[in-house]
């Protein structure tokens, strides 16, 4: 179980790092006078958004077998990286 937890935390954390959700808080944090409801709004929000993913994936993989979403998860990566370097995001 251990396991499972550490190559959770280290795929989420290195996955959010940089991106646009965590640049929006760093700004939100320079713009408050207190971070500490800015670091306490973002955690709650990225733990909601966990819970939905885990909610979401247990119900689909019920009827979508994990291989089929993952290369549909791959799939959708590129096409979006495609799409951001033409500028149509």
């Amino acid at each position: 179980m251990i396991k499972i937890i550490i190559s959770t935390f280290l795929c989420v954390f290195i996955a959010e790092l940089g991106d646009k959700t965590q640049l929006q808080t760093m700004m939100l944090a320079a713009k408050s006078s207190s971070v500490v409801p800015v670091f306490i709004g973002a955690s709650l929000a990225l733990i909601a958004s966990s819970l939905l993913g885990v909610i979401a994936g247990t119900y689909i993989t019920r009827y979508i077998p994990p291989y089929y979403i993952q290369n549909g998860a791959g799939m959708m990566f590129v096409i979006m990286g495609i799409l951001i370097l033409l500028g149509k995001i």
